[in-house]
């Protein structure tokens, strides 16, 4: 099998497992709890957040473990929003782009529908990209934050967030980026980007699924989401999750360590792939922006094919992609983003996504490179017949 899913899960890493494994184990504590075995969880725990901080550069008191990106993302645009508007209540409007993840997305639905909130959608060009332009006219005093993801989850796009960022604090307003994808390919320094709020989750990075994170800056209001024992410095309740922690520190520390190595590396093994699809499918179409994407994302519509059928061929030839996010999977809808891109309907639904990890080799995506001309091949001359 080759795995060309890995935008929407990643196997734990050995050095992952082995990090979390005493804490699922012998040194099982509750980080609450004033005995041995609690104060080890306890200092497993503040130990992962000093190195979370260190790859974020931010401070420890910074960082909130979450369950995972959703969550971190809910905590984010509600806690952010609510904050502001019960600080000033004529803080209720909150923007996001139009390519964003359900996460955000919907967590600005509910505040809309729940909470009188307006919510401002900025759009993205053809190639899913914001503009600072396109943001700043937007931007209100009535706005509470801003929320725009930092890389494309189904077509790669990077957005330039220290600009977007920048637009936003211009007016005093908060800026939150989902950089989900773009852990482990791009960097991720708080400060440089100049975000007040970032969120990331561990299986992305080879961490296990339900761990994730939430930077929120200083003195930034937050209204907790979850409420109960106080923990995380009261921003969310909730005995901690002491070893998904320390596993998801280790994850990212290690993917700071080599990012710029394996970026290099798989944008090269990237390219190569696009250039073998394109010359091996007519009217092939990439989509996401052509420089600015992820080293780790190609994806395409296949005009005259039906995306879930040339999954289905690909896995029978063993390769594994996907059609888009895989929290939309099963949706006979087409992607919201590639619409959003203006691209029309009957061909959003022929998109199929290939994400690298960063172990990806370049005999893998040679043989997925020939499978993928004759899959694509194959379905339209069904559809033909």
């Amino acid at each position: 099998m080759i795995f060309l899913d890995a935008a929407a899960t990643t196997p734990v890493r050995r050095e992952v497992l082995e990090a979390m494994w005493p804490f699922l184990t012998g040194d099982f504590g509750n980080p609450s709890s004033h005995h041995t075995l609690g104060e080890s969880a306890a200092t497993a725990l503040a130990d992962a957040r000093s190195s979370v901080a260190a790859s974020l550069g931010c401070r420890p008191g910074e960082v909130i473990f979450t369950s995972g990106g959703t969550e971190a993302d809910n905590l984010a645009v509600k806690g952010i929003a609510l904050a502001r508007q019960a600080a000033d209540p004529s803080r209720n409007r909150v923007v996001i782009s139009a390519v964003e993840h359900h996460a955000v997305e919907e967590s600005a639905r509910y505040l809309e529908r729940f909470h009188g909130f307006t919510v401002d959608v900025v759009p993205v060009d053809g190639h899913g990209l914001v503009t600072p332009q396109a943001l700043r006219s937007l931007l209100r005093p009535e706005t509470a934050l801003v929320s725009i993801m930092y890389a494309n989850n189904e077509v790669g796009t990077v957005q330039p967030i220290a600009d977007l960022a920048a637009a936003a604090a211009g007016l005093g307003i908060p800026f939150h980026t989902d950089a989900v994808q773009a852990a482990g390919w791009l960097p991720l320094d708080t400060a440089a980007l100049g975000v007040d709020a970032l969120s990331l989750s561990g299986h992305k990075l080879g961490a296990p699924k339900g761990c994730g994170v939430l930077y929120v800056k200083g003195r930034t209001r937050l209204e907790p989401l979850l409420h109960g024992g106080g923990q995380e410095r009261g921003r969310r309740s909730g005995t901690e999750n002491v070893a998904g922690a320390v596993g998801l520190a280790a994850a990212l520390a290690l993917a700071a360590a080599s990012q710029r190595e394996q970026a290099a590396r798989v944008t090269a093994l990237r390219d190569s792939f696009i250039r073998a699809v394109l010359a091996g499918v007519p009217n092939a179409v990439l989509t996401g922006h052509p420089e600015q994407r992820l080293p780790s994302v190609a994806s395409f519509c296949f005009p005259g094919t039906s995306g879930e059928s040339v999954l289905l061929e690909l896995e029978r030839q063993g390769v594994v992609c996907s059609s888009g996010s895989a929290c939309a999977a099963g949706s006979d809808e087409p992607s919201t983003v590639l619409t959003a891109m203006g691209i029309p309907r009957e061909v959003a639904q022929t998109a199929v996504r290939f994400s690298f990890s960063p172990t990806v080799t370049a005999g893998e995506l040679d043989s997925a490179g020939r499978a993928v001309a004759a899959a694509v091949a194959g379905v339209r001359s069904l559809g033909a017949g």
